[in-house]
């Protein structure tokens, strides 16, 4: 019998990093790019509508200057089209503003206490949401990889 992962085990809380886990939207064949490019503002999605694979470019990361490779619509969305007004509005939905909330930064770690402080959400909805048995959009607690 296979054993369980000790992730699998573990009850996520509020302090729980979370991230979206790339290898989900591959094992389950999802068109990452595609929901990437939908994220991206109005002006961007014109300019990529005919854009075909996916090229990786280094990121600085303002706050701790990190380089990270990040892909090249990432980055578009990382530079430009996360900082408009309407890139996360009332009117989207939870797991989505979480969704472009961690493509915004990077696919950084963030707690569901991280992920209310910038959404203005109760941490204890955006865990109930993104910690059921239910995976929305890749979104994963963090596991160190063995």
């Amino acid at each position: 019998m296979a054993k369980p992962k000790l992730s699998s085990l573990l009850k996520p809380t509020v302090e729980t990093p979370f991230h979206i886990d790339f290898d989900w939207w591959q094992k389950n064949d999802q068109a990452w790019h595609v929901h990437l490019q939908s994220s991206l503002c109005q002006e961007h999605q014109e300019a990529y509508a005919d854009f075909i694979g996916e090229q990786k470019v280094d990121w600085v990361d303002p706050e701790t200057a990190e380089v990270q490779r990040v892909g090249g619509l990432q980055h578009v969305l990382i530079t430009h089209c996360a900082k408009e007004d309407d890139f996360i509005t009332a009117q989207t939905s939870l797991t989505e503003a979480i969704f472009r909330l961690f493509l915004a930064n990077g696919n950084q770690q963030m707690s569901a206490n991280d992920l209310a402080d910038s959404l203005g959400k109760s941490p204890t909805v955006i865990l109930r949401t993104i910690s059921g048995r239910r995976v929305y959009k890749g979104i994963r607690p963090f596991s160190q990889k063995r």
